[in-house]
């Protein structure tokens, strides 16, 4: 009888190993947490949770769309220079959607806010935030799946960040991005059979070019891309063989628009699974990749140093030859262990050759009862500002509580819901325009107790940026900058009409670029909601954002709002 168990439980592990692996093909090439071994929420595992999804779905049905209009009276200051007090106020009209049915989930919020104000230094703007992620199931096994993103971030990560972005403030960038696509995952004829198409396309808008330190040079600014990946796969879970196996193929392919620059890539591989025990097995694999990229040069002045235009982006030369920043083809493998003691547990561990290095990567997953959930993720790749949103929008859950900078109303760069969490702080660090190697580690936790509701976002994230050796930008190339970032927010029902939230972050920017120097910020919020009758509510919220950077005067940013909102 005990023999009997193990080799069900190994198999049951094999079968969830290569179930999640089906439709990970795309995760050879991206180097974000959502893209390797990452926790059971990012893509590659959802098809080995899609009964679990399913059966929640039949229990759980909700349908919460909700449209309102907002206006608020904003006042800000900065608390340690003696600078000017700013006032301002806001008229805005957004949506949030919560909707799980038996086919379809989604989570959405939607917001445009239009700021009037009130000194001469502040002038009137208008800004577009939101952040959508969702999944229809549109036959059996086949599921269409897309997300999107407005935002705003860093234009020059060496420029200046206040944590706010009110008024007429310099190095802002508005930033947009979308991805859709069908994923497959179904079991045919005794073999699990897994494909899958994603399209990705991501643009960023300069407010105001960077005020950069004295002695650093700018870097490029990213335009837009549109970014292609497919894979494929099939396997057999152990029965005639004592192993489980899979072969596998993908291809990715971007095109940006600044600098004309392309990535290519395509790998095959096969994949096998050796339980050793009830709970634990050994992972191989080895392949054959073949990774391009490549880039014109800019137009050169008669000083022979690179021309921008008004929004300090490189001028393409046209004429010039695509010179490689990165090419490498041959063969790939890694090795590794899986550990999963109970279906609340999970661990994946991998040391492997690919870009002519050694990489690691690995997952952590528990969930310690129906609203607690952990995540670890450990990932290094390829990747850019494009197709690095893609695949963290991809990664993140499809149920999610949208949550927003109370005073500026932009989205927070970590979600959190009972599927688990996601951030994309290291993809929103700044838009640079170069393709880069990505390596890092990210943690997620989010949970309930009681009426309390809070989440958790840690990571590290080292960017190497690659550029052509022969190129006249080629003293970019080999910058590494490093992240290390912290996020965390709560919220409570206090009662029937009246909760409160809050949140916080910190935040450190080592820049590697010759002269310019590292960034620290760090902020916290708090609001508070009533509710005075049926949709209306009254709020009032105030923050503190402190900032540091050689170069530039330390802040600290003191902000105050009272606002109201009506909910249809």
């Amino acid at each position: 009888m005990n023999a009997h168990l193990a080799l069900r439980g190994a198999s049951m592990l094999v079968a969830l190993s290569l179930a999640g692996a089906a439709t990970s093909a795309h995760a050879q090439f991206s180097g974000d947490p959502g893209a390797s071994d990452a926790p059971p929420s990012a893509p590659q595992a959802e098809s080995g949770r899609a009964a679990s999804r399913a059966e929640g779905r039949r229990a759980q049905k909700t349908v919460d769309v909700s449209p309102y209009l907002e206006i608020g009276q904003v006042l800000t200051a900065d608390l340690k220079n003696g600078g000017d007090v700013l006032t301002y106020t806001t008229v805005a009209a957004g949506i949030d959607a919560a909707i799980v049915t038996r086919r379809a989930e989604v989570a959405a919020t939607l917001r445009y806010e239009h700021r009037f104000g009130w000194n001469g230094d502040l002038g009137d703007s208008g800004t577009i935030s939101g952040l959508a992620r969702g999944r229809i199931e549109a036959a059996r096994g086949l599921n269409l799946e897309a997300g999107a993103l407005a935002t705003r971030t860093r234009a020059d990560g060496q420029g200046a960040d206040s944590g706010l972005f009110i008024g007429d403030a310099s190095n802002v960038a508005d930033l947009y991005s979308i991805y859709a696509g069908p994923t497959f995952a179904r079991r045919i004829a005794g073999l699990d059979v897994g494909a899958g198409y994603r399209f990705g396309y991501t643009k960023v808008d300069i407010d105001t070019p960077a005020i950069l330190s004295p002695g650093s040079r700018p870097q490029d600014i990213f335009d837009s891309s549109t970014n292609h990946v497919a894979w494929a796969s099939v396997g057999a879970r152990p029965g005639d063989l004592p192993f489980g196996w899979q072969v596998s193929g993908g291809y990715e392919r971007e095109d940006a628009s600044q600098l004309d620059q392309r990535f290519e890539g395509k790998y095959a591989r096969a994949d096998v699974t050796v339980p050793v025990g009830p709970t634990v097995a050994l992972l191989g694999g080895v392949g054959y990749e073949d990774i391009e990229i490549g880039q014109r040069d800019p137009v050169l002045d008669a000083n022979g140093l690179p021309v921008r235009d008004a929004n300090g982006r490189f001028v393409t030369d046209k004429s010039t030859p695509r010179r490689l920043s990165f090419d490498t083809d041959g063969l790939i493998w890694d090795a590794g262990v899986m550990w999963r003691p109970s279906r609340r547990t999970s661990l994946t561990a991998r040391v492997g050759r690919r870009y002519g290095d050694t990489i690691y990567t690995g997952s952590f997953a528990y969930r310690a009862d129906h609203a607690t959930t952990v995540q670890v993720g450990v990932y290094d790749g390829l990747s850019s500002l494009g197709r690095g949103l893609s695949g963290g929008l991809a990664a993140l859950p499809t149920q999610f509580d949208p949550t927003r900078n109370p005073i500026d109303g932009d989205i927070n760069p970590c979600v959190f819901g009972q599927q688990g969490g996601g951030c994309l702080n290291n993809q929103l660090g700044n838009a640079t325009a170069a393709q880069y190697r990505s390596r890092g580690v990210q943690a997620t936790m989010s949970s309930r107790y009681g009426r309390w509701a809070y989440g958790v976002g840690v990571g590290y994230d080292q960017r190497r940026l690659l550029a052509p050796q022969l190129s006249p930008i080629a003293d970019l190339d080999g910058i590494t900058d490093e992240n290390w970032y912290l996020f965390v927010s709560a919220g409570r029902q206090l009662d029937a009409d009246s909760d409160l939230s809050l949140s916080g972050y910190v935040n450190y920017f080592d820049n590697g670029a010759p002269g310019a120097s590292d960034v620290q910020s760090a902020g916290l919020a708090a609001a508070y909601s009533r509710r005075f009758w049926r949709g209306l509510t009254g709020t009032a919220a105030a923050s503190l954002n402190a900032f540091d950077q050689d170069g530039f005067n330390s802040q600290l940013i003191g902000s105050a709002l009272v606002g109201l909102r009506y909910n249809f």
